[in-house]
């Protein structure tokens, strides 16, 4: 007889999921049995990243779908989390988008600032909210992205690394208000982490020693490792 598979039965929705830590996540869960929500803004790089998975899955049949979803709208947000979940509701919501560009400090434009923040810290937010709503009846497991970048300094990144505090303080709170009724919320802190976005940094080798320097690990991440970390959450 198989051994029943450890996410089987559950309904997961991950937000960000078209490439990187998002992809890299949902092949996780989907390998545990999990049925699996894509959502991400780009309805073609999500139609490539759900056939990639069917592809390399080795569930025959596996349940796996794709939502067009802005991260930034409330509305999209709120539909992911109603379609991913049905009527019994959601037991997984991983948070990936954020992003930010270098700046020094001093030459932000006033909204350029608040709008990085927002870009990072509005997505864990909604998804929180909504999928939290979602979990009050039965429980469920919510994990935020956050980074290094919000414990340690990086110059020419501060919108980047406030927003990324903010998200660790609010998964700290709102784990505080929702354990209770059994919603887990909990934050994965990449470091400098190998992805379309990252690729150029990671190859500038100046710039990847400067991030090795202050990290023990003597190599950039890769999606997998912090895919590794949402599966085990």
């Amino acid at each position: 007889m198989s051994k029943e598979l450890p996410l089987a039965g559950l309904r997961a929705l991950v937000v960000g999921a078209s490439s990187g830590i998002g992809l890299a996540s949902a092949r996780l869960l989907l390998a545990d049995g999990a049925a699996v929500t894509l959502a991400a803004r780009n309805s073609e790089a999500l139609a490539l990243a759900s056939r990639e998975l069917l592809r390399s899955s080795e569930q025959s049949g596996a349940a796996l779908r794709q939502l067009r979803c802005d991260a930034l709208v409330s509305a999209d947000v709120q539909r992911a989390v109603e379609q991913a979940g049905g009527s019994e509701g959601l037991d997984i919501a991983v948070a990936i988008p954020g992003g930010g560009s270098y700046a020094p400090v001093l030459s932000y434009g006033d909204d350029q600032f608040c709008e990085q923040v927002e870009l990072n810290l509005r997505p864990v937010f909604l998804l929180l909210k909504y999928a939290g709503r979602s979990m009050l009846r039965r429980g469920g497991s919510i994990i935020a992205t956050s980074s290094t970048a919000a414990v340690l300094s990086s110059p020419y990144l501060a919108a980047y690394c406030a927003a990324k505090a903010a998200v660790d303080q609010l998964v700290r709170v709102a784990a505080d208000e929702l354990g209770a009724a059994k919603i887990r919320i909990n934050a994965v802190r990449p470091g400098l982490t190998r992805t379309g976005a990252t690729g150029p940094l990671i190859d500038t080798q100046a710039l990847h020693a400067r991030f090795l320097r202050e990290q023990p690990i003597a190599r950039a991440g890769e999606p997998e490792d912090i895919a590794n970390c949402v599966r085990f959450l």
